[in-house]
């Protein structure tokens, strides 16, 4: 009996040295791999030459297209005035929303067939280039100045509607604060800050002002050519670069930075976009 042992494991080493029997893996060097393996898959799916391509494309169209917007405007004259954490949290929001909706219509339509999309793209691409080299040049030195006025006349129009609303509500139901009830709490805080106002204005501004814009029909078609998710992450983080800019020194920004030369910057790029498209083919 201890020979026939001796055997056996005699054979078992062998077979291990030989490569033909593999000792079972603690469940802790299972787990260990499994986590590795996932690692190494979305390294994999994130370095690929799509996601970036689709990435650094989308973060270019956003950063010349809403230098100078009207989103650009709305959350840097609204942060002169309110906390600025709380407009960039307003308009953040209401961009990335729009940045993602945007991404899933465009990848909805690659059901269609992709040499359709892709004359579609290249058409669009050429448009908005030429459009905006078209309104580039004829465009004056202070148009910056006038699209920031307009901006200011509107937020103002909203801020005396909402100074109506809330002295109509008081008169109406008799609010007064007691000091029991004035001490606020970290719940409570965040919550006003959300449910605020101040935040909705901005929100709401935002998202319409975003919708339809050369920026979202541009994002729609890239996320039908490109990577989803460079595309989508992209955006996220070129509207993140505008919108924090606005924020913190967006009238500095305005006044230092011409938005006709970025406007013809933008013509150029989206030009530039179209001759890869038709470089790059359906394919």
């Amino acid at each position: 009996m201890e020979m026939k042992a001796q055997l056996v494991l005699i054979w078992f080493l062998v077979g291990m040295a030989l490569g033909n029997i593999e000792p079972e893996k603690p469940i802790g060097a299972t787990a260990a791999s499994d986590l590795n393996s996932f690692y190494n898959s979305m390294l994999d799916k994130y370095m690929q030459p799509g996601f970036w391509h689709g990435f650094f494309v989308s973060l270019a169209v956003i950063i010349v297209s809403e230098i100078g917007d009207k989103t650009f405007f709305i959350a840097a004259i609204m942060a002169m005035k309110h906390p600025r954490m709380l407009i960039f949290s307003a308009a953040i929001g209401a961009l990335i929303v729009m940045t993602i909706l945007s991404v899933v219509l465009g990848f909805l339509t690659t059901v269609i067939p992709q040499i359709y999309t892709f004359y579609a793209a290249t058409f669009l691409f050429v448009l908005f280039g030429l459009r905006m080299l078209y309104e580039g040049y004829y465009m004056s030195d202070d148009e910056g100045q006038e699209e920031l006025e307009e901006v200011q006349m509107e937020l103002k129009k909203k801020e005396e509607e909402i100074d109506n609303h809330k002295t109509v509500s008081d008169l109406e139901t008799g609010h007064s604060e007691s000091p029991a009830s004035s001490k606020p709490t970290i719940v409570n805080s965040i919550l006003k800050s959300i449910f605020s106002p101040i935040f909705v204005t901005a929100f709401t501004m935002t998202f319409l002002a975003e919708w339809g814009d050369r920026s979202q029909i541009t994002t729609i078609i890239l996320s039908s050519r490109e990577d989803p998710w460079g595309v989508c992450i992209g955006g996220c983080f070129g509207h993140s670069l505008c919108t924090a800019g606005a924020v913190i020194g967006g009238r500095m920004i305005a006044q230092r930075i011409s938005v006709r030369t970025v406007t013809l910057i933008g013509g150029v790029v989206f030009l530039m976009f179209a001759v890869s498209s038709l470089y790059r083919g359906p394919g």
